[in-house]
């Protein structure tokens, strides 16, 4: 791992000396670096202190914690919401609270055409009387494209599943709100648990689950990963409120965003590049081999641009490719 020296406006950053246009980085809106933010980092900081001290279970549930929680909650349209420290722990606790033995979860690595057959498929042959979970991206992290999500809730209607959305990338990003892609297709009431993070658009730290009031007392208690981790600290809870307002306020953000990221798409795909199916602001670029993709992104160093290889396991074998976000600010 190479240390960034430092982070510079317009999505650089100092590596070895050296300045690079960061194409890998989730900060879609540059809000990581927004004075706004960092000043109310500080302004919670300097009212709350720097940490929770113990879980929110215990003594470290601060107003804080409930205001921005509220938040999330009237950006998602929902009746609640609960944060946990990371993402990883937000989908981590969830999951394992909502089933149990004998239950099945159901999850989509890749979105692609015979999603559909195969869901309804495995739906039919899962036992009965069992909790039947579907879990996907609404925008895939490393393809950039988009879950069919009409077909998925007609699908968990239809055979009486919960479906769970991951919005980490879409959160900020997609919807008149930047609520995300249930919010842009007007399914945010057909969705039972809508989860979320606030380390990529939001440019902070943390994860969300969004959903009923009974969704969030249920996790509240059968979370491992809510109960047994210290509360996320003020100075983030400040830059996290403060985003919120930011993303609700300020819809050109997203908006230009998202042309940026359709006039780099077309300038990829003129030059020859395979994108596959991107839809969004993720842009991938498939090389191929380890090899190939390796000096590919050393070679893109090379010109200033920092694109960092994907390699398996995090996609298949001879899917090595270079994920190119569009940068902030560019």
């Amino acid at each position: 791992l190479m240390p960034l020296e430092e982070v510079l406006p317009g999505g650089r950053v100092r590596v070895g000396g050296r300045v690079l246009l960061n194409l890998s980085s989730n900060d879609y809106l540059g809000l990581a670096q927004d004075p706004r933010l960092i000043q109310a980092a500080r302004d919670a900081a300097a009212r709350w202190g720097v940490g929770a001290g113990a879980s929110r279970l215990v003594t470290g549930h601060l107003a804080l914690h409930e205001a921005v929680e509220a938040k999330v909650a009237k950006l998602k349209g929902t009746e609640a919401a609960v944060i946990f420290s990371t993402g990883y722990m937000t989908n981590l606790g969830a999951i394992s609270a909502l089933v149990g033995p004998g239950d099945v979860v159901f999850c989509d690595r890749l979105n692609h055409a015979s999603i559909y057959d195969r869901l309804e498929r495995l739906l039919k042959e899962a036992p009965a009387g069992k909790t039947r979970l579907i879990v996907t991206d609404t925008v895939f992290s490393v393809d950039g494209d988009l879950a069919p999500l009409h077909e998925l809730v007609e699908l968990k209607e239809k055979y009486g599943a919960i479906l769970m959305i991951d919005e980490a990338h879409a959160t900020g990003v997609l919807g008149n709100r930047g609520a995300g892609l249930a919010e842009a297709l007007g399914l945010t009431a057909r969705v039972e648990v809508h989860m979320g993070t606030f380390s990529k658009a939001l440019g902070s730290l943390g994860g969300y689950v969004a959903g009923d009031r009974r969704l969030i007392d249920y996790l509240h208690n059968k979370a491992r990963a809510f109960i047994y981790s210290t509360a996320l600290p003020p100075p983030v809870l400040g830059a996290i409120d403060r985003a919120l307002e930011i993303v609700a306020a300020e819809p050109e953000r997203r908006q230009h965003l998202l042309e940026q990221a359709e006039q780099f798409r077309r300038g990829l795909t003129q030059a020859g590049f395979n994108t596959l199916e991107s839809e969004t602001q993720i842009l991938p670029v498939l090389v191929g081999d380890n090899a190939r993709t390796l000096e590919f992104a050393a070679r893109l160093r090379e010109e200033g641009l920092m694109a960092v290889a994907l390699r398996p396991p995090t996609v298949p074998p001879g899917k090595a490719r270079c994920p190119q976000p569009t940068p902030a600010g560019s």
